[in-house]
């Protein structure tokens, strides 16, 4: 499979991470108060592999979450995009996104889903997936503004299960 080539939106740019992207992604990742609806990366190491392993699978299927980079700055304010989570499969393919906290109500985590559903149309995927911890209203907002629809709410994980149609 070829590299895969930067994407980018009006905000943003979005690269396949580099091992050289791993400190300022962990800087939020690894942070504990940052990733309070989700699983903290507890080390820079165990970072680097969570973003190497996600590579691997972008090699071998084409989804993984990009960097995310302001396009004015250049700064990495977040990873995130489509995948199909390697860690708990069977679930499909799932949008995900992890901003830095300066950037938070910006508007990217929105940015971000519209490019990564417009990705996914590009590869033909029919249904992107998107999981919501009920305490994370921005999240949830972020889906429902993407047009995801309300599944269910997953008991065993504690999160709210979204569907969104990507053919017509």
């Amino acid at each position: 499979m070829p590299a895969a080539a930067p994407r980018f939106t009006q905000r943003l740019r979005l690269d396949p991470p580099h091992l050289s992207d791993v400190p300022a992604l962990f800087e939020f990742m690894g942070d504990p108060a940052a990733m309070a609806h989700t699983h903290p990366r507890t080390s820079l190491r165990d970072c680097r592999r969570y973003v190497a392993v996600h590579e691997r699978q972008r090699r071998r299927t084409g989804l993984a979450p990009w960097t995310i980079r302001e396009r004015e700055s250049g700064r990495i304010v977040g990873w995130g995009g489509l995948y199909r989570d390697v860690f708990d499969p069977g679930w499909g393919v799932e949008v995900v996104y992890f901003l830095h906290p300066d950037v938070w109500g910006r508007g990217y985590a929105t940015e971000l889903t519209e490019a990564a559903l417009g990705f996914g149309r590009e590869q033909g995927l029919d249904t992107v997936i998107g999981f919501a911890h009920p305490d994370n209203l921005g999240s949830r907002r972020v889906l429902e503004k993407a047009g995801f629809q309300h599944d269910r709410f997953l008991t065993e994980m504690q999160r709210h299960l979204y569907r969104r149609a990507l053919t017509a």
